[in-house]
């Protein structure tokens, strides 16, 4: 056996593992979904082919429409605040504290713990009669807090504070990680033509990072978009339909009502959107995203 080919075939058995889980993880169940939401299913009954009848049924969904909305509406308020947060939080750290690694633990931290431990945490936070919350803004002299999670105005904001202070620490490390491979003698240069921070920022800093934004932005959108966990924990799609996202609508038709050919469609048009933004974002990332040479 020559040299070359036995070093292919090396390769390919370390990747062979990978390929087996997501051939039989990943590809198969998406490609059994994609099939499936052309048919009617309960898991009982066989399945009776319907063509689009589920994609028909869906555009005449209010719960569809308003789960599609609510998404939007959460993607809309993470993306920019955790990118914003983030961001901050990585610029501070970037400045050479002391303790700099004990405050990197900190800030991640929230990442790392379990989605449904934080869930239940903040569900106690969010307590109108008890939470500290509530409690911390009495004392401030707010007669009438928020209800919070009870409410059908402060629900989703509610959900969004806690996305955001859990995946702020993630992104985070990312934003450091950026800017610390920015070289030093550009803000040198920067300095010594008369830039103060502001502009060092705007016109160094903020251009060189946009590669880490770029990716931080592509992350957080899919994340946004497939948020179910704090939902079910927290809100359980309500009060009434104020925070059913696409997610935890799905998760309904297929696990409650038993309807998984809708099921499936629907997780197939958010899987065309999801595909459709990220196509977007690439093709404009030549437009704002910089490298550094």
């Amino acid at each position: 056996m020559k040299p070359s080919t036995r070093k292919r075939l090396t390769a390919y058995c370390f990747l062979l593992p990978n390929l087996i889980g997501f051939l039989v993880f990943t590809l198969i169940p998406v490609v059994a979904a994609l099939g499936l939401s052309f048919m009617r299913w309960d898991s009982y009954n066989p399945t009776q082919f319907v063509g689009l009848q589920n994609f028909r049924i869906m555009l005449r969904d209010s719960s569809f429409r308003i789960s599609f909305w609510n998404t939007i509406y959460f993607t809309c308020a993470t993306v920019p605040l955790t990118v914003i947060v983030s961001l901050v939080l990585a610029l501070a750290l970037d400045k050479g504290l002391k303790g700099l690694s004990v405050f990197r633990a900190i800030h991640f931290f929230p990442h790392i713990a379990s989605t449904v431990a934080v869930a239940v945490v903040w569900q106690f936070l969010y307590n109108a009669d008890m939470g500290p919350i509530n409690m911390f803004l009495k004392t401030m002299g707010v007669t009438d807090p928020p209800r919070w999670t009870a409410s059908v105005t402060w629900a989703m904001p509610a959900v969004i504070i806690m996305g955001v202070w859990k995946s702020a620490g993630y992104y985070m490390i990312m934003f450091l990680a950026g800017l610390q491979g920015i070289p030093n003698h550009l803000y040198e240069a920067a300095t010594i033509d008369g830039a103060n921070g502001w502009h060092r920022f705007r016109y160094v800093t903020l251009p060189l990072l946009t590669p880490t934004l770029f990716f931080v932005i592509i992350m957080n959108l899919i994340y946004s978009f497939k948020v179910f966990d704090q939902i079910y924990i927290m809100t359980q799609g309500g009060p009434g339909r104020a925070t059913s996202v696409l997610v935890y609508y799905i998760y309904v038709q297929a696990f409650v009502n038993q309807n998984f050919g809708y099921a499936s469609a629907m997780a197939f048009v958010l899987f065309l959107i999801l595909l459709v933004i990220t196509i977007v974002q690439f093709r404009l990332q030549e437009k704002w995203v910089q490298f550094v040479n």
